[in-house]
């Protein structure tokens, strides 16, 4: 622990023992979620940090503001935040820490990437001083070094999703799209096929109503189309209806990020992904061995004679033009 003036930063195995007790934290944030309306007047977000002590699983900090404004946007997963008097609960065995907006103030900083000491984002109470670069480079150093403690087995590729479920994917963010205000559309991309589907519908419907070939109201532009990969299925992402004029904003292209509670539908005979209220980003780190897996994957098939042929083609090429279930760019 570190003394400052008036209050001393925790560690975060030393915070979850100060139940009730208002306590000062910094950690690098390694899950968000989407905010949303409360049950009351106001928006929420919930944030999961984790510091060199407390990295599995991390600490959940629960934020109420009047406004989105006013809470914290993280500009990506990885980034750090410090926190003043927030306050130690539990919720059914679960310790966490609650910003009450009438006395706590936050503090939000870039993460591994980066050398500046400046933080992006104050709320209106916080205070900033030289002692804080110290806990930002020492976060910032862990972070180097940092894996994930899980099972890959824990997530799933998009050639295994299947219709309504609960998905976890690890997904690359290829393109983010504002296609009318607040209103944005992900390109997402892990190297693999997703499920051809069969298309029930009669010759008479088609002539009339004939299905898409994209479920976007205009095509992208050709520039951004010669990014995408020559190989393995992009899908589309969109906001659920509970997260209907809230922002994407922070989402980067290039960024890796665990899609936690996404469901995936067909909707008008192609896939796509759904955010839900209920899904949840979580930092991700380019060296992960998952990520690793699918970059060689991608580079493999490149080599390969039919490499650039849908897995749902073999085990020989199909001489028929399907219809195109998912949006790929070839070159």
């Amino acid at each position: 622990m570190e003394e400052r003036d008036d209050y001393k930063f925790l560690k975060l195995s030393d915070a979850v023992s100060c139940l009730n007790q208002r306590v000062n934290l910094v950690g690098v944030v390694l899950e968000l979620g989407l905010p949303k309306k409360s049950k009351g007047t106001d928006f929420f977000i919930s944030l999961k940090i984790a510091d060199e002590s407390y990295s599995d699983p991390g600490i959940s900090v629960n934020f109420f503001a009047e406004s989105v404004e006013k809470l914290p946007v993280v500009a990506s997963p990885g980034d750090i935040i410090l926190l003043s008097h927030v306050v130690m609960k539990t919720h059914e065995r679960e310790v966490y820490a609650f910003f009450n907006k009438k006395f706590s103030s936050f503090a939000l900083y870039e993460g591994i990437s980066s050398g500046d000491f400046s933080p992006y984002q104050v709320s209106a109470r916080f205070r900033t001083r030289e002692l804080d670069k110290k806990f930002i480079a020492d976060l910032r150093k862990w972070l180097t070094g940092f894996q994930l403690n899980t099972d890959p087995n824990d997530f799933q590729f998009l050639r295994e999703i299947k219709e309504g479920q609960r998905l976890s994917l690890i997904l690359k963010i290829l393109h983010i799209h504002e296609v009318a205000e607040k209103e944005w559309v992900i390109y997402v991309w892990d190297g693999t096929d997703a499920p051809s589907k069969k298309i029930q519908t009669k010759m008479t419907d088609e002539m009339d109503n004939p299905l898409p070939l994209q479920l976007e109201k205009g095509p992208l532009p050709r520039d951004v189309l010669c990014t995408f990969p020559s190989v393995g299925s992009v899908l589309m992402v969109v906001l659920g209806e509970g997260n209907k004029n809230l922002g994407l904003g922070f989402l980067k292209t290039g960024m890796w990020l665990n899609f936690l509670n996404i469901i995936c539908e067909v909707h008008a005979g192609l896939w796509r992904g759904v955010l839900m209220p209920f899904t949840k980003l979580r930092y991700v780190p380019k060296e992960y061995r998952y990520v690793l897996g699918c970059q060689r994957c991608y580079e493999e098939r490149l080599s390969e004679k039919w490499g650039r042929m849908p897995w749902s083609c073999f085990p020989s090429p199909s001489t028929v033009t399907a219809p195109v279930i998912m949006k790929s760019v070839h070159p």
